[in-house]
């Protein structure tokens, strides 16, 4: 049995894919279970492929540049199994992370997703929390989105996502957007199926120079305003459609 793990990268971040390599061959897996790493280049260079690990269980793809939410879409052309997990090519999973995500959708067959603690990975090594996490538990329809309108961030690290792969076929994919389409996938999720949120910290975010979310563009107010106006009628469109027949 198989989980898929999904990375887009570009150029400038494709450094750091050997950190994200060695934690996950840090991963303990219940026997009969696997991961595969399917890494999705956004664009088509010459940077990226010197980073990736010579690995049987690694899966390196280039495409037109798209953004990371058509990267990691068309990546999905590449998984197999019945989940996937998202890792980021600048962040790093903590140990035993994919157990436990495993093991919560393994026990309850009505959980379509996980979540997770993060903590936030500055330069210098150093970690820190931020406050406001969830309790550890299921997560009811619609109390992402109840959060995210009440104050303008995700109750979650959607980059920590845990998900059955049809479930995510379904849904299809992450959203056609240049920024935060990881929210609006996480947020369709939470219309139509119950989540988890795990306490333990599963992920490492990397703090640095460079990151997408760090510059001008993504807090741009136009685009941000039209970013959280489709995000929020696809999850209400969801949300009202009836998924009991």
């Amino acid at each position: 049995m198989r989980i898929t793990i999904i990375t887009a990268v570009h150029a400038p971040s494709a450094r750091f894919l050997p950190d994200a390599y060695a934690s996950l061959c840090e991963q303990e897996l219940p026997g009969r279970w696997e991961w595969r790493w399917v890494i999705q280049e956004d664009g088509r260079t010459d940077e990226v492929r010197p980073y990736i690990p010579d690995d049987p269980r690694v899966t390196f793809r280039q495409g037109r540049p798209g953004g990371p939410g058509v990267a990691r879409t068309i990546a999905l052309a590449h998984a197999t199994g019945p989940y996937v997990k998202v890792l980021d090519a600048d962040d790093l999973l903590t140990p035993d992370a994919l157990a436990r995500d495993l093991a919560a959708l393994e026990a309850d067959p009505a959980l379509g997703w996980a979540t997770s603690r993060a903590l936030d990975r500055l330069p210098d090594g150093s970690t820190i929390a931020s406050p406001g996490d969830p309790e550890e538990g299921p997560l009811a329809p619609g109390a992402l989105l109840a959060h995210w309108k009440a104050h303008a961030f995700p109750l979650v690290v959607p980059g920590t996502l845990f998900v059955r792969r049809e479930l995510l076929l379904a849904l299809g994919g992450w959203m056609a957007l240049p920024a935060s389409e990881d929210t609006g996938l996480l947020l369709a999720l939470d219309a139509v199926s119950r989540g988890w949120f795990t306490a333990e910290p599963g992920l490492l975010y990397r703090k640095w120079e460079g990151q997408v979310t760090g510059q001008a563009a993504h807090v741009d107010p136009a685009e941000r305003a039209a970013r959280v106006a489709v995000t929020e009628a696809r999850a209400r469109a969801l949300a009202s459609l009836d998924w009991s027949r």
